[in-house]
């Protein structure tokens, strides 16, 4: 009983530690990017206009996402502007939850830890990360693909299910950028589950264009190509390859470069992805995910969740000290805001560094997070019962 006052009581100071530090580093987006999509869905249906022609007041920004999106999103149409605020962050914060749960479980287990303490922990590191901060009070839809293509990862492909793929199916016709992930199951040969991604994203966006013509004829043939709607790359917020040849000229971004970046960070994805298991897989695609994007925004980087929790796994399964050491320096920055040192611009080569702060960690993730030597992991519900000597690391 004393040991578990004591628990309590560690948690306890760590709510109040974690609320003292979201108090001071959290920026209060009021809710812009909900606002967003709250408001164009509202014109869209009830003032009988075009989802893609409104745009926030005093603003250039208008709603970004595929037909399908809009269609997902139609009952904030139905409810106060209150009640969608309520429902964005339940969202966020019970699929983040459920995430987090299903990656920290297994490292508790394996470890001897007590599980409801171990995630209790998690959560509290998890509400400091950045982008979870910057999704939570922008009313960002990340932390819910991510569930999407986690679910389907971890607990569908993991067991071979027939509903494997799904998820990314979904994710990709929400948002275009988690197609990367039908290529993860293309790579790593898991045919039926690409197919049924595929299908899926097909079936759904044509469903869109079925009963919204006219939106998907105006975002596929327009707003899909128009960049100025979503903000400048050369932003510091965007940290992804794009934004960084951006910073490099911001008046004329090198095309070229960016590609050849590109090639080469899929290149290296391909490589170290192939025959990973399915958590190291979902880790390490989320990393090129967020590189490879022309536009990465900070709270777009909820994706590197997965490979920093697998990193600090690998690190105490091989009692590494470097990569523990890798681990908790790549969580500092990622909490810190530290690229907003050059939000009003990036001179000299200290400049060019520290904006990209953010980039160059998704990198070394992508390159050093550790592979178990196996061709796949267990499903997830064989994770409680793994143990260190299942699997050797190889150290990358």
């Amino acid at each position: 009983m004393e040991q578990v006052n004591r628990r309590i009581a560690i948690v306890a100071a760590a709510v109040v530690a974690t609320a003292a530090f979201l108090y001071v580093a959290t920026i209060r987006h009021d809710f812009f990017d909900l606002k967003v999509y709250y408001g164009a869905v509202n014109y869209w249906v009830h003032d009988g206009g075009q989802i893609y022609d409104w745009l926030k007041p005093n603003s250039k920004y208008g709603y970004t996402y595929p037909p399908f999106a809009a269609l997902a999103m139609l009952p904030m149409a139905y409810v106060s502007w209150p009640v969608a605020i309520v429902i964005s962050c339940l969202a966020a914060v019970v699929t983040g939850g459920l995430v987090v749960w299903w990656l920290v479980d297994p490292i508790a287990r394996r470890e001897g830890w007590t599980r409801w303490f171990a995630f209790a922990i998690a959560v509290l590191l998890v509400a400091a990360f950045e982008p979870m901060r910057e999704t939570f009070t922008f009313g960002q839809v990340n932390m819910l693909l991510l569930f999407l293509v986690a679910v389907d990862l971890l607990w569908l492909a993991g067991r071979g299910h027939k509903a494997a793929g799904v998820g990314i199916g979904l994710a990709t016709a929400v948002k275009l950028t988690p197609g990367i992930f039908i290529l993860y199951l293309l790579v790593t040969r898991r045919w039926r589950a690409a197919i049924t991604a595929s299908a899926t994203a097909a079936g759904v966006t044509l469903l869109a264009a079925a009963l919204a013509p006219d939106a998907s004829r105006q975002f596929w043939t327009e707003m899909l190509w128009n960049t100025d709607r979503i903000g400048s790359l050369s932003f510091v917020s965007n940290q992804s390859l794009q934004g960084v040849v951006a910073r490099l000229d911001p008046l004329h971004p090198s095309t070229v470069a960016w590609l050849a970046l590109v090639v080469a960070t899929l290149g290296v994805w391909v490589w170290r992805v192939r025959n990973a298991d399915v958590r190291t897989g979902l880790a390490l695609t989320g990393v090129v995910q967020c590189l490879i994007s022309p536009v990465t925004w900070v709270h777009h980087l909820v994706w590197l969740l997965p490979a920093l929790i697998l990193l600090f796994d690998r690190a105490l399964e091989a009692r590494n000290r470097r990569l523990v050491i890798f681990a908790i320096v790549a969580y500092g920055f990622l909490i810190s805001r530290f690229v907003w040192i050059w939000e009003r611009g990036s001179p000299g080569v200290s400049g060019f560094i520290g904006s990209n702060m953010y980039v160059w960690l998704s990198i070394a993730l992508l390159v050093l997070l550790p592979i178990p030597d196996r061709s796949d992991g267990p499903p997830l519900s064989d994770w409680s019962s793994a143990r260190a000597d299942q699997g050797r690391i190889v150290r990358a």
